[in-house]
């Protein structure tokens, strides 16, 4: 499935709530479906620097020339945007990843309606991401 289409399901499943205390328990339940990272990774060469959460963050590229990630943060909805992050990038190409300009966040409100630190998390995350998908591409 490319990104556009994931982006799409999120965009459609945000919709089904009108309130944002019903997309943070979204959120919040999405957390418990984070791919679990290793505990050997949970490094601090895994931490993303920026988040007033500590979030752990680990890439790995697969055979198949994709990238794949695991995540863990030791805040609920920390943890609920990476794994809505981690759900839009994994199994992904490098290329599709720095190409993706990730509308969605914008359409379902989500940077909008985050507290100051938690915005600049997100920001850190997708920088994270992105900056592996750079140094995969790099070595193709």
């Amino acid at each position: 499935m490319s990104i556009q289409e994931i982006e799409q399901q999120i965009i459609d499943e945000f919709s089904n709530f009108d309130e944002w205390l019903d997309k943070y328990s979204y959120l919040i339940e999405l957390g418990k479906e984070c791919p679990a990272i290793d505990e050997k990774d949970k490094t601090d060469n895994n931490l993303i620097k920026g988040c007033q959460s500590r979030v752990w963050l680990s890439c790995r590229h697969g055979d198949d020339g994709l990238l794949y990630f695991a995540a863990d943060s030791d805040a609920v909805i920390t943890k609920g945007i990476i794994t809505l992050l981690i759900r839009v990038f994994n199994g992904q190409t490098p290329k599709d990843i720095l190409d993706a300009d990730l509308s969605f966040i914008d359409v379902i409100g989500l940077k909008e309606h985050l507290s100051p630190t938690r915005s600049n998390g997100l920001t850190s995350m997708l920088k994270q991401i992105k900056m592996y998908a750079l140094a995969y591409s790099m070595k193709q």
